[in-house]
């Protein structure tokens, strides 16, 4: 009954309308900045969109948050284990900072690369499979995510501090 009474008035009903109306544009208009990662968005510096090296010929590909969140996801999901922090366990000499990869052979320091190395994974140097890390079939992930996951460990070796550490 009251709020049929309030309703009758026609300033309160515009005004219910109003507060109606700014709920619902703030609810629509915030969602992607609420929904970023804190992790992505303070040590990875990503909430709009950034540029990540997809190939030696220095083209770049647009990440958005939203493709850092996922390849965060999957590296937690598949990587982490053996690779905590960029760190790599087993071998604690090749980590996956920037300068790492940079220096294998061949590098692994761009999207390309390391999707690449992800799908048959070589030592470092190159002469070998690398048996400790696993392959990484199409039937396992698709292309889009070991992109994902690719750009979200390139920008954490780019930006995050501590990344790829050998020293523990």
């Amino acid at each position: 009954m009251l709020i049929h009474a309030l309703l009758q008035n026609r300033w309160l009903r515009g005004l219910v309308i109003f507060c109606s109306a700014c709920m619902v544009l703030v609810g629509v208009s915030f969602p992607v900045e609420a929904a970023v990662d804190p992790y992505v968005r303070q040590y990875l510096q990503v909430s709009d969109p950034v540029p990540v090296l997809m190939n030696d010929r220095g083209e770049t590909r647009l990440f958005s948050a939203e493709d850092m969140i996922a390849g965060k996801k999957l590296f937690e999901l598949h990587c982490a284990s053996c690779h905590v922090g960029g760190s790599t366990l087993p071998n604690p000499e090749v980590s996956l900072s920037l300068e790492t990869l940079r220096h294998a052979t061949p590098p692994r320091d761009t999207v390309e690369q390391l999707v690449k190395f992800m799908r048959q994974p070589m030592s470092y140097d190159g002469s070998e499979e690398n048996l400790l890390c696993r392959e990484v079939p199409d039937s396992w992930l698709s292309e889009a995510e070991v992109e994902n996951l690719s750009g979200f460990i390139l920008r954490a070796a780019d930006k995050a501090k501590g990344w790829g550490t050998t020293n523990f």
